[in-house]
């Protein structure tokens, strides 16, 4: 008798290969066999999986975890998704190494990049470690509801090493290398899945100073590398500038992976400012393969764009004066006082003299906002359905179907407008990344941007948008965007143990009711520590996930299981 029998689902098992009815059976914490339905002897717990579709349990390489797991076992939304390995420590921002007069450094660093509430992490992180050796023993005692892996970030190391040189991107010095590429190989041999930095100018501290590495020369990011290729295992994961990736910082990553080999993942999106370049940097990936040096381009599910809510990091009323006078109250007063005609009637008539940011940011861009139905977002829309469409048709003006919007809900309206991968106005440039070989998924960023992003659902998207739902285009492969989001992720960082259904393997597993799979509508809730605010949207069609063998998820409802742990370093199947 097993332990657990999954009878009948239809079964896409993260190999790449055609789907098919099958039962899965569980032993222990691993998958004992994969085999025709009714052949598998019976299970102690046993699911009907009839009509449900069976998947391993989702990797996503590209989270933000790293103060959220001091505080919070489940790590939603992670965990509302279907993910059962989250991998964090991306883009040069972290909290190890730690020297003790720099905690408030590393939160602001944090706070500005990745927009996650000062005030929830000053006092939810428990500052357990100074070294990131330290760090992992933390993130080690402690259970969640899911595996995570972590990396060594530039930003911490450079300012631990370096000190307000290291923070004020000042040049390196050859000692400086070597001291950074020892934390690096140290925080490797202790568990640490890669290394991550940022060289984008989008991300800057809460002070508005660049990410210590930004502008770090090919010798500083060299002499890293090569002090991860001494320990043999490790990602060299970034955020680039996207537009000059293909020509300015190819050169190194070329040479980095090739000397080292070790694989270099870099974030790719489509900018609006240069909509082609995204060809090329795919270009440049084609090279890497054709001479067998690891590089490969992490690229999101779906347009990467801003929800802007009355409770969020982006109030497009706050660019008005008009908005002054009620800003401090309320949300609910708010809502009240935002349906006076005066000043409904300043925000629709008033063009303020700020040097164009509101005619710039607001009356500019209203072709490229839509308005966000009470339930799912539409993350494909199509012009004709934009607020200025709108108010030509309706022959409203567009600050009043603006306000009427973000009044909605009691407050809870919101806003899309995306600002990566929508520039040809629909996701072309999503679906043919997703379709090459040289790119991974990633980018959702579950547990930052928390007052203006909602991504972490992403892989709940990848199955409801392109294996279902979407229309103004061609859809993905159902078993290749499982595939993408699991056996593939997991082989990126080395996860050889997990993200297929085989005998043997993680029993890391997701019973879905793909038919009836949704999300919850989108909304700013005041659950992190101190009731600091962050925007949630959970899943619906989640019928059991499990994680290690245990069932952590029934029916979209936590079962208060916590059989996750840190993932130490790479492993074999």
């Amino acid at each position: 008798m097993h332990d657990i029998v999954i009878r009948g689902g239809y079964v896409v098992d993260g190999s790449g290969a055609a789907g098919r009815h099958a039962d899965v059976a569980v032993d222990g914490d691993r998958i004992a066999a994969v085999a025709a339905p009714g052949s598998v002897a019976r299970g102690r717990h046993e699911i009907d999986a009839g009509g449900l579709l069976v998947t391993p349990g989702w990797v996503d390489v590209h989270t933000h975890y790293d103060a959220q797991a001091s505080w919070d076992p489940y790590l939603t939304p992670s965990s509302w998704h279907g993910v059962t390995t989250a991998v964090m420590g991306n883009c040069g921002v972290g909290f190890a190494p730690a020297a003790p007069d720099r905690h408030e450094w590393l939160i602001e660093l944090m706070e500005g990049v990745e927009d996650i509430p000062g005030s929830a992490m000053t006092e939810g992180i428990t500052w357990q470690w100074e070294s990131f050796e330290e760090f992992l023993d933390a993130l080690d005692a402690r259970p969640y509801a899911l595996d995570i892996g972590a990396q060594v970030a530039h930003g911490p190391v450079r300012g631990y090493v370096m000190g307000d040189r290291g923070a004020a991107n000042e040049p390196a010095t050859a000692d400086d290398i070597a001291a950074m590429g020892a934390i690096v190989a140290d925080g490797l041999r202790a568990g640490a899945l890669g290394f991550s930095t940022s060289r984008t100018p989008l991300h800057r501290s809460k002070s508005g100073e660049l990410v210590p590495g930004t502008h770090a020369d090919a010798d500083e990011l060299l002499g890293i590398a090569d002090a991860m290729a001494s320990v043999g295992h490790g990602v060299f994961q970034f955020a680039p500038d996207h537009e000059r990736m293909p020509v300015d910082e190819w050169p190194w990553m070329f040479e980095l992976a090739r000397r080292t080999g070790r694989t270099v993942s870099v974030n790719l999106n489509q900018s609006h400012r240069e909509p082609e370049v995204w060809r090329d940097a795919l270009a440049r990936l084609d090279e890497a393969r054709a001479a067998g040096v690891p590089v490969v381009a992490q690229v999101a599910g779906r347009a990467v764009g801003l929800l802007m809510c009355l409770e969020g990091s982006m109030n497009p009323l706050a660019f008005h004066p008009a908005y002054a006078s009620i800003a401090d109250l309320p949300l609910a007063e708010r809502v009240r006082r935002l349906q006076d005609p005066e000043l409904r009637r300043r925000f629709a008539d008033e063009v303020p003299d700020d040097g164009g940011l509101f005619a710039n940011f607001v009356l500019g861009n209203l072709h490229q906002w839509w308005a966000v139905a009470d339930g799912d977002i539409d993350y494909e829309p199509e012009e004709s359905a934009s607020i200025a469409a709108t108010a030509r048709a309706t022959g409203r003006r567009p600050m009043e179907l603006v306000l009427d919007q973000l009044c909605a809900h009691d407050g809870n309206g919101m806003i899309l407008t995306p600002f990566f991968n929508y520039a040809y106005g629909d996701l072309s440039f999503t679906y043919e990344a997703h379709l090459h070989p040289g790119t991974r998924m990633g980018l959702a960023d579950a547990g930052a941007h928390c007052g203006v992003i909602c991504d972490g659902g992403t892989p709940t998207f990848m199955l409801t948008h392109w294996t279902r739902d979407r229309h103004r285009g061609p859809k993905l492969p159902l078993e290749l965007v499982v595939h993408r989001q699991t056996r593939q992720t997991a082989e990126l960082y080395g996860l050889g143990d997990r993200g297929l259904l085989a005998p043997g393997m993680r029993a890391d597993v997701n019973v879905i009711d793909l038919d009836g799979l949704t999300f919850t509508p989108p909304r700013m809730v005041h659950d992190l520590p101190g009731g600091a605010r962050r925007l949630v949207q959970r899943a619906s069609g989640y019928v059991a996930t499990y994680v290690r063998g245990v069932r952590t998820v029934d029916h979209d409802e936590f079962t208060g299981e916590l059989p996750g742990r840190l993932v130490r370093g790479p492993r074999s199947g």
